[in-house]
């Protein structure tokens, strides 16, 4: 019997639990103008099968220089690239291209590669650029394109034992954005100005509209969704403990 107790929040999740989940851990969306969730389409919306539209490559142009720190990375932490593509989940030809920037890799697939790694998404796409006063320019940050989401990289910012990275991001309707897990003790911050989102692990997302703040431990899989038909505008904070 429901005695309108809820189940305990696992650690580093704050915000208001997305009822419209199903049980399988599928996001659902509501119907434009009710309320009632429908279960996203087969091969389309649904997180474990994301759509063709992550054939996207991640960033436009730059190829050979993602390609180039993927490399370094990999050689200063002494790892194969047979051993690195294992552990990440992708092919080790689709590795290789990548390194010798033959291949514009997908979001999906840089954030699998770094999490293998243990590093910032920042240290493969690269940083902002910083003007002559030493600010960080928006206007040449780094864009990152995936499934749903562009984010714009803003900030790249280190503490004690910690990065962050700092993005301004506009999620589309219509399909979900997937995040394979982060490394270890990695958590995501968002804010939201403009639109509704369910966002979070995929089993237990979180839901946020304009001028609310969720948070959630991102060392698991983990998605994006927009509830509604507006697109959604956000702030998206992650902070990497480093390793």
């Amino acid at each position: 019997m429901d005695s309108g107790a809820q189940s305990p929040r696992p650690a580093g999740e704050t915000g208001t639990p997305d009822r419209s989940a199903a049980d399988d851990g599928t996001l659902e969306r509501p119907a434009a103008g009710t309320g009632t969730p429908v279960r996203p389409a087969a091969g389309t919306h649904a997180p474990g099968r994301p759509s063709a539209a992550t054939d996207r490559p991640a960033v436009d142009g730059g190829t050979l220089d993602i390609g180039r720190r993927i490399r370094r990375l990999r050689e200063e932490r002494g790892i194969s690239l047979s051993a690195l593509a294992r552990g990440a989940g992708v092919g080790k030809a689709t590795l290789s291209g990548l390194e010798n920037g033959t291949r514009n890799p997908t979001l999906e697939t840089l954030w699998a590669i770094t999490a293998e790694l243990g590093v910032p998404l920042a240290m493969a796409v690269g940083t902002p650029p910083v003007d002559a006063g030493g600010s960080e320019t928006a206007e040449t940050a780094p864009v990152i394109h995936g499934t749903a989401a562009e984010g714009t990289l803003l900030q790249v910012f280190e503490d004690e034992g910690v990065t962050y990275e700092l993005y301004r991001m506009v999620i589309r309707p219509g399909v979900a954005q997937v995040s394979p897990a982060h490394h270890e003790g990695v958590t995501e911050h968002m804010t939201v100005f403009a639109g509704t989102l369910s966002a979070g692990p995929t089993g237990a997302p979180l839901r946020a509209g304009p001028g609310e703040h969720i948070s959630w431990r991102s060392d698991v899989p983990h998605a994006y969704v927009v509830l509604g038909d507006q697109d959604v505008h956000a702030s998206l904070l992650i902070r990497y403990p480093r390793r």
